[in-house]
């Protein structure tokens, strides 16, 4: 029986931050995974979309940058199968997230979405937010400084005008929720779902989770979370997917981040065989 070549594509570094080894761990173990089953996998780097011909009509990818995610938006329109959808990683951007989120109601912190070059002090006193985060709206963070914790109105005036500086036009501001930080993992179609404290681990991106403090261990509906995770990729159109999320002391929960293939670091091994078999299951379809 001939096997069928399917495209796989990994992310550029420059989109791992901090996280160089532990993307490329996870594409690697998928990949396998896939040829275990039968694919011939042909693999490329994320700029190759931009600079040689990719003929394969199904792709797995990890592609971040906006001119690839361009041009996997552009295979899907030809007829091709992508997964993550092209569309999908652009629904992970801020802002889009944040209006996509706020229009279905999922569950997370009151938001604005604002200029750099706005006066931000009146916005926030209006909402009733005091200490915030500033993320840059058009993109994922790739630097520490794309997303910064705020004590006051005050101290977000400078933060923008900083953000400014760098080229920034917009942001979103998520006000700051109180509680236990928790990490998950998911795949779409699929029974896996994995989520933990990353205090407990030292797991960290750029040293922010330390903000939240050490998790208290308080009690929640795990299939609660769950099935807020897989609205939520539903509504952005993505399928491997992970994020953040505050547990308040009641045991609300709440969206704070959703992300299109994460690292999977910490459950990769059990991770990969089902990321697999959700690409698997899209390229049958």
């Amino acid at each position: 029986m001939e096997r069928k070549t399917i495209a796989g594509i990994r992310r550029e570094n420059q989109y791992s931050p901090n996280h160089v080894g532990n993307d490329a761990a996870i594409f690697s173990m998928t990949a396998d995974c896939l040829r275990r089953s039968g694919y011939c996998v042909k693999e490329y780097v994320e700029s190759d979309l931009l600079t040689r011909n990719i003929d394969e009509g199904l792709i797995f990818n990890m592609v971040r940058g906006r001119k690839s995610v361009s041009a996997l938006q552009r295979m899907e329109d030809e007829g091709r199968t992508v997964v993550n959808s092209g569309y999908g990683i652009e629904n992970c951007t801020r802002e889009r997230m944040t209006n996509l989120f706020a229009d279905r109601q999922i569950a997370g912190p009151r938001s604005l979405v604002l200029f750099t070059d706005d006066d931000p002090v009146a916005a926030l006193e209006e909402a009733g937010i005091c200490n915030c985060w500033i993320k840059r709206s058009d993109f994922h963070a790739i630097h520490r400084e794309d997303v910064t914790y705020v004590r006051h109105p005050e101290e977000a005036k400078i933060i923008l005008k900083e953000y400014a500086m760098r080229g920034i036009e917009k942001v979103v501001v998520n006000e700051h929720l109180a509680g236990d930080l928790i990490k998950f993992y998911g795949v779409a179609g699929t029974d896996f779902f994995y989520w933990f404290y990353p205090t407990d681990l030292q797991h960290s991106k750029f040293g922010l989770e330390q903000i939240n403090g050490t998790a208290r261990g308080i009690p929640f509906d795990q299939q609660a979370l769950q099935t807020l995770c897989r609205e939520a990729a539903g509504v952005l159109n993505i399928h491997i997917y992970g994020g953040d999320c505050i547990v308040s002391a009641d045991g609300a929960i709440r969206l704070i981040d959703f992300n299109d293939w994460p690292s999977f670091a910490p459950c990769r091994q059990e991770a990969a065989p089902f990321i697999a078999e959700c690409i698997h299951s899209l390229f049958k379809n």
